[in-house]
């Protein structure tokens, strides 16, 4: 009698603990076919998550490291595509002139990837940040979690202020787009 109250109680505390610390998958297009991310993207107006990324010299890098700035995360799935190489490039163009702004671009890359591509293209204006060993997908619900892209990352811009809030956000509705440049540079200037 015991044995099955507990079983019971068990089942419905772990039930409950699943339903409040689960996400809403989110659904993106790749190539116009259906892909599944985490979770959406933070909200505008939230404080930014926390994070714990590494760059390209193996070091340590998170939203503290940049307090005071605001930030522009360009997130994709690898820097070896065409659209998010052209991403980068975009964003290291925009970056130079704009003031008090840093550009992290951030995918699974492993570090001397990001580094050598860097070296290749004359990347100087954004700093290159790899979610290798950390949760950043997850946290930012922007981890695909099916189809041949399982474990990168989709496509999306965030921008952070100084204060660490959340200005802007664009989930990119088809991974093989570029994201909108101008509206992110926008939120950074308003």
């Amino acid at each position: 009698m015991y044995s099955k109250l507990i079983f019971s109680t068990l089942i419905f505390f772990s039930a409950f603990f699943f339903a409040q610390n689960s996400k809403t998958a989110n659904t993106v297009l790749m190539g116009g076919k259906p892909v599944h991310t985490y979770a959406k993207l933070p909200s505008v107006n939230k404080a930014a998550p926390k994070f714990t990324l590494t760059d390209v010299t193996m070091k340590d890098q998170t939203l503290d490291s940049y307090k005071g700035k605001f930030l522009i995360l360009n997130i994709f799935p690898s820097v070896d595509t065409g659209v998010c190489s052209a991403s980068v490039r975009h964003f290291n163009e925009d970056a130079a002139n704009i003031p008090n702004t840093v550009v992290l671009c951030i995918s699974k890359d492993l570090p001397f990837a990001q580094k050598r591509f860097c070296g290749a293209e004359g990347i100087k204006n954004v700093v290159m940040l790899s979610d290798f060993r950390s949760d950043f997908g997850k946290m930012y619900g922007v981890e695909i979690t099916d189809s041949v892209m399982k474990g990168l990352l989709s496509r999306a811009v965030v921008v952070i202020d100084p204060s660490g809030k959340i200005v802007y956000e664009e989930q990119v509705a088809d991974i093989s787009h570029e994201p909108n440049y101008e509206a992110a540079i926008k939120a950074v200037k308003n």
